[in-house]
C-alpha cells in the first residue's frame, strides 16, 4: 500500500514511515486478519483495500503505537483496537541514508478494548487461555481412560 500522493516524476526516495526502529514502506493484509477484521472490528468495510488503507492512514497519523515497550509484534491503533503484526524487509528497497524498508504483515485483530475487558492485559488474558484449554484436555483425556 504505497502512498499515491508521492507517485510523482522526481521523487527518487519511496515513502516510508517510523514505526518504532522499523522503516514501514508496505502493508500486507493476512487472510486470517481480513476474517478477524470482519468479525471483531467492522462490517462495511472488509476488503483488503480499505483495511490497508485504514492502516497506512493510522500510520501516517501516528495512531499505531506498540501495547508493550520491549515487545514488537502487539500493537493498538488509537489505544483502543489491538494488532499482531510482523515485519520483513522489502528486497531491494533503501532510504536515502541506506537504511532498510520494510513490509508491515497483520497477522490479526484481537479487538477492541473497550468491547473485549480481557484484552487490557494481554499476558494475563494469554495465560488464562493456555490454562483453561490444559484443563479442558486433562478433563478430556480423563474421559478416555
Amino acid at each position: 500500500m504505497r502512498d499515491k500522493a508521492t507517485e510523482r516524476w522526481g521523487t527518487y526516495e519511496p515513502f516510508h514511515i517510523v514505526l518504532g526502529d522499523k522503516r514501514v514502506a508496505d502493508v500486507v493484509i493476512t487472510h486470517h486478519a481480513r476474517m478477524r477484521w470482519a468479525d471483531r472490528v467492522e462490517k462495511d468495510k472488509t476488503g483488503y483495500e480499505d483495511i490497508s488503507a485504514f492502516i497506512w492512514e493510522k500510520l501516517k497519523s501516528g495512531g499505531i503505537a506498540p501495547y508493550y515497550r520491549n515487545e514488537e509484534d502487539v500493537y493498538l491503533i488509537d489505544d483502543d483496537l489491538v494488532m499482531v503484526a510482523e515485519f520483513s524487509g522489502l528486497e531491494g528497497e533503501i532510504d536515502l541514508v541506506g537504511n532498510p524498508l520494510h513490509k508491515m504483515i497483520v497477522v490479526t485483530f484481537l479487538g477492541r478494548m473497550s468491547e473485549n475487558v480481557e484484552l487490557r492485559d494481554l499476558k494475563t488474558y494469554y495465560s488464562w487461555l493456555r490454562h483453561s484449554r490444559r484443563m479442558t484436555l486433562m478433563k478430556n483425556s480423563r474421559k478416555r481412560k
